[in-house]
């Protein structure tokens, strides 16, 4: 490089670095005037953004196949749907999610009354993946909106087509001092978490959401951060082999695999081992096609987002193979022109290949055997706490056994991911797996400040006050003894 393109790069970023401040500055102002808009205003935003999406329903096809070739259903399943989905449950509850919560007053505190504020908390950034560009973008979007928030947002420069979409969707529909989005690559990331934002909303992985709380704890940002991790599927003898090998082969192929909450490995009981690997494959071929060339020509397939990440996932196959690991499905065809891998299925595995440290994110599904399940609930717990955890059984009590003896974000029972589009449950990690929840009030709640208010009517506390006569002392050791 130049020393001429040097200093035209350094002068772009400078620029970049003053718009970004300067935007900052005008939603700083704006989310003052904000804290009073009332229900109506902010569904009203929320029906905008939601009816503009669904009109440009043709331009997020195209971008999303643009981008990684993801398939026109998948689409409207996994990013136009949860958006809609997440808009109209706003629309439905906001004007009760902000009325005011009012609590019983204790002992201590009887003859006030005390009720909680949900309060906007002020100008927000969320920085969001690739993997589910729209969805992942503007759901936590339609939450930062009903809770009376000013936005700036950074999508992943990984799918250009859909950040080009999503900026001309923003600009479009509101003003920068409301709601900014700002395209690039991590030299941009870096600009906006140096600003002292009141709220960080990130998803992505564990090893960078390090890097987002480390900045955040510079000016002691709020932060919910929605990472990943290894999530485990359990599937004992008393499981329904055809429900759960179907369900596998939905939730770990969807989007190549590029999902956070996908299985990453399953644990199968050695008495129906052969018959989950046999009808996972019938379930490939069925969905996608019966020959590598079938599959590599399916309309339904996504392609792995790049080049890096293809040849990352090759690698994770050709080292499992190297420690031993039988290839029951796929695996083989692999198209680095295309970045595409075939659906594919592995055994025995060496737990210490690099397929079972670290998060997949592709179409590679690990099985494991086991007799005892407390062995599989060992394997769990010595690693970081995943974000899903799926158990596929008829079993109650087996499935209870797992629930109370293991952790993760959150778990379903004989199915995935359906979790995620439930709109009255909180989804996200816990610790390595992430921070914070989101999703219908729980997304209204992370981006909002629950502020505590007490009003005094009749309370005695001023009797309390000194000087500490022998009165008072007596009352002090009588609330000690009494009423604490």
């Amino acid at each position: 490089m130049t020393d001429q393109q040097i200093n035209a790069s350094a002068n772009a970023s400078s620029a970049q670095t003053e718009n970004i401040k300067r935007v900052f500055g005008k939603q700083k102002s704006n989310a003052l005037i904000l804290r009073t808009s009332t229900a109506d205003n902010r569904i009203a935003k929320i029906k905008k953004l939601r009816d503009a999406v669904l009109a440009r329903r043709e331009r997020i096809y195209k971008a999303c196949y643009d981008d990684f070739r993801k398939p026109e259903t998948e689409v409207d399943l996994t990013e136009i749907f949860p958006v809609k989905l997440e808009a109209n449950h706003a629309i439905q509850h906001l004007k009760k999610w902000m009325k005011p919560v009012h609590v019983m007053p204790t002992k201590v505190t009887f003859g006030t009354r005390s009720y909680i504020r949900y309060e906007p908390m002020g100008v927000n950034l969320i920085i969001s993946p690739w993997n589910y560009p729209v969805n992942l973008t503007l759901c936590p979007l339609v939450s930062a909106i009903a809770a009376g928030n000013t936005v700036m947002i950074k999508p992943s420069e990984m799918t250009p087509h859909t950040s080009a979409f999503l900026r001309e969707l923003i600009e479009d529909l509101f003003d920068e001092n409301e709601i900014a989005l700002f395209e690039g690559d991590a030299t941009v990331s870096q600009q906006l978490l140096d600003l002292p934002f009141n709220h960080i909303f990130f998803t992505g992985s564990p090893a960078v959401g390090k890097i987002v709380m480390a900045a955040a704890a510079k000016h002691l940002s709020k932060v919910t951060l929605e990472l990943g991790g290894k999530s485990p599927t359990i599937i004992d003898q008393s499981a329904n082999i055809k429900q759960a090998a179907k369900t596998m082969a939905f939730t770990k192929y969807t989007n190549n695999g590029q999902t956070c909450i996908a299985p990453d490995y399953v644990y199968v009981h050695c008495a129906v081992q052969h018959d989950f690997v046999a009808a996972v494959k019938q379930e490939i071929n069925r969905a996608y096609g019966q020959t590598p060339d079938a599959q590599q020509a399916s309309p339904d397939y996504a392609r792995i987002i790049n080049n890096n990440h293809f040849n990352r996932i090759k690698g994770l196959t050709d080292d499992a193979i190297a420690h031993g690991a039988q290839l029951d499905a796929g695996g083989i065809a692999t198209d680095d022109g295309e970045n595409f891998i075939s659906p594919t299925v592995l055994s025995n595995i060496d737990k210490t290949s690099k397929i079972m440290q670290e998060e997949i994110f592709g179409p590679l599904l690990p099985i494991l055997v086991f007799d005892d399940i407390s062995e599989v609930i060992d394997h769990i717990n010595s690693n970081e706490k995943p974000l899903a955890l799926y158990i596929f059984t008829n079993d109650k009590e087996s499935a209870q056994k797992v629930l109370n003896e293991t952790s993760s974000g959150d778990a379903c029972i004989n199915t995935g991911l359906i979790h995620y589009l439930h709109a009255n449950l909180p989804f996200g990690g816990v610790n390595h797996s992430g921070i914070g929840k989101s999703h219908g009030i729980y997304g209204f709640r992370a981006f909002s400040h629950e502020r505590s208010v007490v009003r005094n009517l009749f309370a005695p506390t001023l009797l309390l006050a000194p000087p500490y006569n022998k009165f008072v002392k007596w009352l002090a050791k009588s609330v000690v003894k009494y009423m604490s």
